[in-house]
């Protein structure tokens, strides 16, 4: 079952934006999640009701590093949200971000909802 990846807002700006080694740990998930799979630094993000929103953690030198994507529309991976966490010692995430990434998510329901995603 191979999807096709769309980036929703700026998430595809912002990932670009990471260093070299963290997007290459995001390609490597995403193109799992295209695959059908589940990478091992991807875990469901708190507060979205199932596993239908992924959180890809990636830990770098003194940062921490964040992608979220869903898998809730057939045929895509939307990539909802990158961004670099502020501070490592709270594990929850921001709740501007949590806004930002339920915003995408409605965005990227209504597109594929007008057909407009493959």
């Amino acid at each position: 079952m191979t999807r096709q990846v769309i980036y929703i807002g700026r998430s595809q700006r912002d990932l670009h934006a990471f260093p070299v080694d963290v997007q290459d740990i995001a390609a490597q998930a995403l193109l799992e999640a295209v695959d059908g799979f589940k990478h091992h630094d991807a875990v469901p993000m708190k507060g979205f009701h199932g596993a239908g929103v992924l959180e890809i953690r990636i830990p770098f030198k003194t940062d921490a590093y964040r992608v979220v994507y869903t898998t809730r529309m057939p045929g895509v991976i939307c990539v909802l949200h990158a961004f670099k966490k502020k501070s490592r010692q709270g594990r929850e995430t921001p709740k501007p971000e949590l806004d930002l990434i339920r915003q995408r998510l409605g965005a990227a329901a209504d597109l594929h909802a007008r057909g407009e995603f493959p």
